[in-house]
């Protein structure tokens, strides 16, 4: 007799075979419209990085300047968060995700008012708010996936989606250094606003099915209408399982070294020589996004595809990061540092789509928005804490090498607690997709 417990650790494809991406595109046409709108939204977010990187560069050369614009895109998910989630279980996403397309347009158009040092002040504005409409974007996108896919889809789904985000983060990195070299950072910017206006309009021809009502016990009050009852139900749905609890914390434990994303713009425009105007930064975001690319198949083949084996590479991916990023402090040349920079996020993109995964199949549809609200309001605010103490680094002229050994340590942390929960704290955890 097979149990639940036999199920789950069984592999997630029912043929026990890679479900290529081409199959999934070709036969499921609501998730290849869904699949196609996130690759152009995708890319103009990684020239408007780039973009914006220079831009601060050019006009304070600070160290803390990159971080605080960091800040400034980590801090809304952190605030809005819990909110998001709420309106993600409330609101049809379909909806929120076309909204949140359309404002990013005009947001991003904002950049281009920035003439001079003392409008620094604009770019954190700006992408404090294109950062918050972002926030209610990503729970609403990460909840719908099982809505139109198949349960032995959500593998090759989440594989691609991952693979997906960290080309175009490879190409749309190279490609926004590219053209802010041989243009400028503006063209690259009304580029980005395009992309949205396009994505939103893809979008609008997916089908997604509606958001079942939940019934209230008794007259509604005032925490129904605020949300707050949502909040705390979330809230006690997650305590309750330790397993969901487990996983939300494996992002923010690698957002623990985050700041090594202000490191990598720094190395790229300092430390390594002899490169123009973001074209540094645009190699080393390319490999990590090549790394992230990469990291998820090379995972699922050396280790499998059930639960456990997914497990095992969440803890081996943060030692890996480790040992990488040690690597790449010491690199005298940028195409040495990325060579370490693709292979320290091979482990976090591991890290990131498959404890992504994980949760999609464990958690209920009716609390799935609110479980990935709360997951990135926690990492983005650790996140904040250490991009602001990477760039405060940086101001008091500490060698950057040396804040590159500090943050490669820093993953030591929650690999070693990521193993004890894998030796001691999985015994006895409840299902929680079973509830």
């Amino acid at each position: 007799m097979t149990t639940d417990s036999d199920k789950l650790e069984q592999p997630f494809l029912p043929t026990g075979r890679w479900q290529s991406y081409v199959t999934l595109l070709s036969t499921n046409k609501q998730y290849r419209r869904f699949w196609i709108s996130g690759v152009i939204s995708h890319l103009g977010n990684w020239f408007n990085y780039i973009a914006i990187f220079v831009l601060l560069n050019e006009l304070t050369g600070s160290g803390h300047a990159v971080g605080w614009f960091l800040i400034a895109k980590f801090l809304p998910t952190s605030i809005m968060g819990p909110a998001a989630g709420v309106i993600a279980d409330r609101v049809p996403r379909k909806f929120i995700m076309i909204a949140s397309d359309l404002l990013r347009v005009f947001i991003v158009l904002g950049f281009l008012l920035i003439k001079s040092e003392e409008q620094v002040w604009l770019v954190y504005l700006l992408a404090f708010a294109q950062e918050t409409v972002w926030t209610f974007h990503i729970p609403a996108r990460s909840a719908s996936l099982p809505n139109i896919c198949r349960p032995e889809e959500l593998n090759v789904a989440n594989a691609l989606g991952g693979a997906t985000w960290s080309i175009m983060l490879a190409f749309g990195s190279a490609a926004g250094g590219f053209v802010t070299a041989m243009f400028n950072w503006q063209t690259a910017i009304v580029i980005d606003a395009a992309t949205f206006l396009i994505s939103a309009a893809i979008m609008a021809t997916v089908a997604l099915p509606p958001l079942l009502k939940r019934a209230l016990k008794g007259k509604p009050g005032w925490r129904d209408y605020t949300g707050l009852n949502d909040i705390i139900e979330g809230y006690r749905y997650v305590t309750a399982h330790r397993e969901v609890a487990a996983l939300l914390m494996v992002k923010s434990g690698w957002a623990m070294a985050g700041g090594i994303l202000v490191l990598l713009t720094w190395f790229g425009e300092n430390v390594f020589s002899g490169f123009g105007a973001g074209s540094g930064s645009g190699i080393l975001y390319s490999f990590r996004g090549i790394g992230a690319a990469l990291g998820p198949i090379l995972a699922w083949r050396l280790f499998g595809e059930t639960r456990s084996a997914m497990y095992r590479a969440i803890g081996l991916s943060f030692f890996t990061a480790t040992i990488a990023y040690l690597l790449f402090s010491q690199s005298q040349h940028i195409m040495v540092g990325a060579v370490f920079v693709l292979l320290g996020h091979l482990g976090g993109s591991v890290q990131w789509v498959f404890s992504t995964n994980l949760l999609q199949r464990l958690v209920p549809d009716h609390f799935r928005g609110r479980v990935f609200a709360a997951e990135m309001a926690m990492v983005t605010f650790i996140l904040s804490l250490s991009t602001w103490f990477t760039g405060a680094a940086l101001d008091s002229d500490l060698d950057p090498r040396t804040i590159a050994v500090r943050l490669a340590l820093l993953f030591l942390v929650p690999g070693t607690l990521w193993i004890g929960y894998m030796i001691f704290g999985r015994k006895g955890g409840a299902r929680a997709g079973a509830d």
